[in-house]
């Protein structure tokens, strides 16, 4: 199988945009805060392995329930559509309180990192894109998640609130572009 490095640059700026780790370095710095014992490796291996079920095994369960990818990709970029414009605008509709006691797994990997969005944003990218290109992205972003995971205290001191704020609307206009892509693609 041959890689196509631009497809995996597109496949690995989508989920990171959709991942929005940056953007989730607020709600990460305040629940290190709280729970002192947080992981960075098992929030990054936690979060692996709901993507990587969920690309080799997602359109099984979609067999399973009747629907077929063309559909879960059109919903799955309507999804990415809200969440850009949840980026570009500043509202929280698919974000967990960050105030709910737990760990590395809930609510770090899920539903903040490895949530109904980015799930539904890989079998979207499966519409388009190889499995070897979409696990390509997802391997990129589980190391942004690790060295992210590892470094909120330094992040959040270095880019400032200012510039996490930018950095989210500029992926939220991305993300945007994207889902309007994949949605012209399977209609």
């Amino acid at each position: 199988m041959q890689f196509n490095l631009q497809e995996i640059i597109t496949v690995t700026f989508t989920l990171f945009a959709v991942i929005d780790m940056l953007g989730s370095v607020p709600v990460v710095v305040s629940l290190k805060k709280k729970i002192p014992n947080i992981s960075s490796w098992k929030v990054t291996l936690a979060s692996a392995v709901f993507m990587v079920t969920f690309l080799f095994a997602g359109e099984y369960f979609l067999h399973f329930l009747g629907l077929d990818k063309q559909s879960f990709a059109l919903a799955g970029s309507i999804v990415m559509f809200i969440l850009g414009l949840e980026m570009v605008l500043g509202i929280d509709i698919f974000r967990t309180d960050p105030n709910v006691p737990s760990g590395s797994v809930v609510p770090i990997a899920f539903p903040i990192i490895a949530g109904s969005g980015t799930l539904t944003t890989i079998l979207s990218l499966k519409a388009i894109y190889s499995e070897m290109e979409i696990l390509a992205g997802i391997i990129i972003n589980l190391v942004v998640i690790y060295i992210v995971m590892a470094s909120t205290g330094f992040l959040e001191r270095k880019i400032g609130q200012s510039g996490m704020l930018t950095i989210r609307k500029f992926f939220g206009i991305i993300l945007l572009a994207i889902a309007v892509k994949i949605f012209k693609a399977n209609i």
